[in-house]
């Protein structure tokens, strides 16, 4: 087992880590503040490739590994989770659904606009009633001659008020996973809204909307697989996107690791910089074990992956380990800053925030835990 990055994977995580430095990083409090990034920055991004990562080049991509992928989204991460975000719905549960399940026009209409920043992509599963129990969604689309009308409504849609083309995951059938089916639905489709959500604890930056589709018309060409396969194509997304989750909040700790020793070894209590003094240097020893175990549980996923064994189960494990370890760095770092962390001067109380909802979507930590009791046990809990 060699862990060490190869030369291309250490270069693309240099060019992340200055890519971030220069372009994101300045300007996170200020979007934190004005709750919204500069869109501004999604050309920029699919300028250096991070929008087409592991998308075959003949579609626009730029290809790579899906450990380069994460290296990159850790670094993302670390800038503004509300950019990594972008991302990581845009390219890893939209884009490469598209190139997974999509039919050859479907990938030269949509991967070439997404993967170079002239379109963004959101993922519409969540309803306002469904949210763990996705099989139950009640969005309807039926066939009337050649097209599909969609009806219903989706709830706290990463991208949502960005996007260009929504997947949109809809019962063309009867109760339970297999009724559902995925289409790719242009925004700007009659019958098709978004309102933007505001007032979020965290990812304050990040477009979040409901989106509400009245009648929303698509050919049968939309349709993303076989009609009845939606959820097959739901829950692959979201196996994968828990890995970029999970490499994301690698990235929000290692922030807080990076800030809580820069402040330990400035700021001066008892006549000493703080970092002399134990309990301080335990709140720093905890988050950077928590650092490299989050970032070795994604790697082994990535790893996975990328040698097309199975991954499910290990990207649970990733994604809740990773979202527990990020809100403990940055609880742990805030209590390094006392007071100072408590105010958006300084950094670690916007990690906080954002580090709680990593526990939260793209699956629960409660749901993590079933799907890996699940596949201990062969029961299932749910």
């Amino acid at each position: 087992m060699n862990l060490e990055l190869s030369d291309e994977q250490a270069a693309a995580k240099r060019l992340a880590a200055e890519f971030v430095d220069r372009e994101i990083a300045p300007h996170a409090t200020e979007w934190d503040r004005t709750e919204s990034v500069d869109t501004a920055i999604v050309a920029e991004l699919g300028e250096v490739g991070f929008l087409g990562l592991t998308i075959p080049e003949e579609y626009g991509g730029s290809g790579g590994d899906h450990l380069t992928y994460c290296l990159v989204l850790e670094e993302l991460g670390r800038g503004d989770s509300a950019v990594r975000g972008i991302v990581s719905v845009s390219l890893g549960l939209v884009a490469k659904s598209i190139d997974h399940y999509g039919t050859e026009e479907q990938k030269r209409t949509w991967l070439p606009r997404l993967t170079s920043g002239a379109a963004l992509g959101c993922f519409g599963l969540t309803e306002p009633g469904t949210g763990s129990d996705a099989a139950q969604l009640r969005t309807r689309a039926v066939r009337d001659g050649d097209d599909w009308v969609l009806s219903g409504t989706k709830m706290f849609i990463t991208n949502g008020t960005w996007a260009d083309v929504a997947l949109v995951f809809a019962r063309t059938g009867g109760e339970g996973h297999r009724g559902i089916t995925a289409f790719l639905v242009p925004t700007d489709s009659p019958g098709f809204t978004a309102r933007a959500i505001h007032g979020k604890l965290g990812l304050r930056g990040q477009a979040t909307a409901e989106l509400v589709l009245d009648g929303v018309r698509v050919p049968d060409g939309a349709r993303l697989h076989d009609a009845g396969k939606g959820f097959t194509v739901a829950m692959a997304a979201l196996a994968k996107g828990r890995m970029s989750v999970a490499a994301g909040c690698v990235g929000i700790a290692q922030a807080c690791l990076d800030a809580a020793v820069g402040y330990a070894t400035e700021r001066e209590q008892f006549g000493k910089p703080i970092a002399g003094h134990q309990l301080v240097q335990e709140l720093l020893a905890d988050i950077a074990l928590d650092v490299d175990a989050a970032r070795l549980l994604v790697w082994r996923v990535a790893d996975l992956i990328d040698r097309g064994a199975e991954f499910a189960v290990e990207s649970s494990k990733a994604k809740l380990f990773a979202s527990e370890a990020a809100v403990r760095a940055a609880d742990r770092a805030l209590q390094v800053f006392g007071g100072y962390g408590y105010i958006d001067e300084f950094p670690v109380g916007k990690y906080l925030r954002d580090a709680k909802v990593m526990t939260l979507y793209e699956g629960t930590s409660q749901i993590q835990k079933l799907l890996i009791g699940r596949a201990l046990t062969g029961v299932s809990a749910f």
